[in-house]
């Protein structure tokens, strides 16, 4: 599969969105995160609108919300702009319910989300448990301060969705050896 102009759009678009964004804790540029999205997406046997849809799906819950979809829309249509959707658990500039809601309704959305919508947030989840694990060898405990759902919540999270993923997706096997990695790191170094 070759990538048109479309997705080199898409690219542009993301980083202008993502510019002054970064990565909890880490402070890594947030376009590296899309960017490794995509490539997961793309690894994977994904097509043009599911990666772009990854280079796009948290420009809804973090940039510019109703207005920032629409925009997703009128330059790369009603496919991309399904898939963010998809993808997202909340919309910028509206209340948020409270995050173990959030997550959990995530959750049961995703028990019945089409494919494409699957493929982009497996690929999310996946490059986002593979950076706690990276994080949490350099920082340790103090890693779980970075989130709402702090540990218990969090490992709680990742264990819900690697029970939804498909269990034949090389993506979720991943995804399950990446929960398997962090389990023994944080026994390694409890009490």
């Amino acid at each position: 599969m070759e990538l048109s102009d479309r997705f080199s759009e898409a690219l542009v678009f993301a980083e202008k969105l993502h510019r002054q964004q970064s990565r909890k804790g880490s402070g890594t540029p947030y376009v590296a995160h899309l960017l490794g999205v995509a490539s997961t997406v793309l690894e994977a046997g994904g097509n043009e609108d599911e990666a772009i849809a990854a280079l796009l799906h948290d420009a809804v819950e973090d940039q510019g919300g109703l207005a920032t979809r629409d925009l997703i829309q009128e330059k790369f249509g009603d496919r991309v702009t399904e898939i963010v959707m998809g993808c997202s658990d909340s919309v910028e500039g509206e209340i948020k319910l409270p995050w173990r809601e959030r997550k959990v309704a995530y959750l049961d959305h995703l028990k019945t989300a089409p494919k494409s919508v699957r493929l982009v947030s497996m690929a999310d989840k996946l490059y986002n448990l593979q950076s706690i694990v990276r994080d949490y060898r350099l920082v340790g405990e103090d890693l779980w301060s970075r989130f709402r759902g702090k540990k218990d919540g969090t490992l709680w999270y990742y264990q819900e969705l690697s029970k939804i993923f498909d269990p034949e997706h090389p993506l979720t096997q991943e995804f399950k050896r990446a929960i398997a990695t962090l389990d023994t790191l944080i026994s390694t170094k409890s009490p």
